[in-house]
């Protein structure tokens, strides 16, 4: 039998990586840490050792796979692969292969509904939402007897960073999901000697970047990355035990949709903090059983009011009541107002808060996990920078709850366009006097 040598020595992250044999495997977190050699190597070597194997690489867009992958792959290990342009596909000599993949919105993942692969890679997952990965990761099936594993590359940032953070740093699980499948290999680049060596001025610039910007590509942090709406957010200073807190008052504040109801439990002060005391966030709920969750949270507490999305407030086609109209029907549900729900000005007030280390901050407690979780995750939306981007969806519930809270604190001291109808709308700030 012949024997194939490939050059390289790895480092020993790269190492670390390589002998991973978790189900889900991520490798990286900062720049420079040798992610795309090692996601390449990896993958030879599972072709060469596993006749038959079929794997997929994927990348955010066609034209970065190649000059990322496909050209390094025919530089390394040209004299081991036949490449097809037409079938985008690395053929090895016994019969493995390596299919080029790419996904650049969620219509393309439709390409790889119904396939099957033994061996996944992603590379630079945190450019991928949690839909799309969670397409790919339906493909890894297979009858052969070989491995059966997802290997990903990445950095904080991006519409993936919440759920990459979630499995592989925070390691909080869903129902489904088994702690034993993830293994994280964090990799700087001083764990890269070829690249110190061979490009110290890089590491320099890395060295040299603003504060926030080396905190996440040089110390691979990831409560601190390019494209984050709340830099403002300190969970040392904004999550803290606020049970013994004597409040003035209470309410709740709502983010409403069948995907996802967000509502947090919220005190303040004469200073004019915002104690959020405790959050449900719960999927897949009627409007009814809504409201009775809603009751249920309001019932720890003496709470005025709920103050929820205007859109609350318009008729369903379906019965010709409106959201209002259900959920104010519903024993012990809190009298329901209308929030100012402007995007940008909501926005603002909130990041004021945030920055606030006096009076008129905003305190969490740690048993707000999903808020605590979403409001560092949310991203800036490209085309209006003030505004926080709708994507990814699933993390937007409970900061878009706060913001309502926020809101409903400010006078109310005239009529905003947004809501003149007629006459004057209420609004929740009419009730906290």
């Amino acid at each position: 039998m012949a024997v194939t040598r490939i050059t390289g020595i790895p480092s020993k992250k790269q190492q670390e990586f390589f002998d991973s044999r978790a189900k889900y495997t991520a490798y990286g977190g900062a720049r420079g840490g040798g992610k795309s050699w090692a996601l390449r190597r990896k993958l030879v070597g599972l072709c060469l050792r596993y006749p038959g194997i079929k794997c997929l690489i994927v990348r955010r867009s066609y034209p970065e796979l190649v000059g990322n992958h496909v050209h390094p792959f025919l530089s390394e290990y040209g004299a081991l692969i036949k490449y097809s342009e037409n079938e985008k596909r690395m053929l090895f000599h016994n019969g493995s292969s390596i299919k080029l993949g790419y996904c650049s919105s969620d219509r393309d993942t439709l390409r790889y509904q119904g396939q099957e692969y033994d061996i996944i890679a992603i590379d630079e997952a945190t450019q991928l939402s949690e839909y799309q990965y969670s397409i790919f990761s339906a493909c890894l099936r297979g009858v052969g007897a070989f491995p059966r594993r997802i290997y990903l590359t990445c950095n904080p940032g991006g519409v993936g960073h919440a759920w990459v953070k979630r499995l592989f740093i925070d390691k909080v699980y869903r129902e489904g999901e088994n702690a034993e499948d993830y293994n994280f290999v964090q990799s700087l680049v001083y764990d890269n000697p070829t690249l110190m060596e061979a490009a110290p001025d890089y590491v320099k610039q890395l060295e040299a970047l603003p504060d926030k910007l080396k905190k996440a590509w040089l110390f691979g942090m990831w409560d601190v990355f390019e494209g984050q709406f709340f830099p403002e957010f300190d969970p040392s200073f904004h999550v803290a035990d606020i049970s013994s807190v004597v409040c003035e008052d209470y309410f709740i504040a709502i983010d409403y949709g069948f995907d996802m109801l967000a509502a947090l439990l919220i005190g303040y002060d004469g200073d004019g903090n915002l104690y959020v005391l405790d959050e449900l966030c719960r999927p897949g709920l009627t409007l009814s059983e809504a409201a009775g969750a809603v009751a249920s949270l309001a019932s720890e507490r003496c709470v005025r009011f709920a103050v929820a999305s205007p859109d609350l407030w318009n008729r369903r086609q379906d019965s010709g009541k409106s959201g209002f109209e259900i959920m104010s029907a519903v024993p012990g549900m809190p009298m329901l107002i209308r929030a100012d729900n402007r995007r940008v000005a909501g926005w603002r007030a909130l990041r004021n808060m945030l920055g606030a280390r006096d009076k008129g901050t905003i305190k969490i407690s740690p048993a707000c996990s999903e808020l605590i979780r979403s409001l560092p995750a949310l991203l800036c939306d490209k085309r209006v920078p003030d505004d926080a981007s709708g994507e990814p969806h699933e993390i937007t519930h409970a900061p878009e709850a706060l913001r309502y809270a926020v809101m409903s604190r400010l006078p109310q001291t005239e009529v905003n366009n947004d809501f003149k109808i007629g006459k004057r709308r209420t609004f929740a700030s009419d009730y906290l006097k």
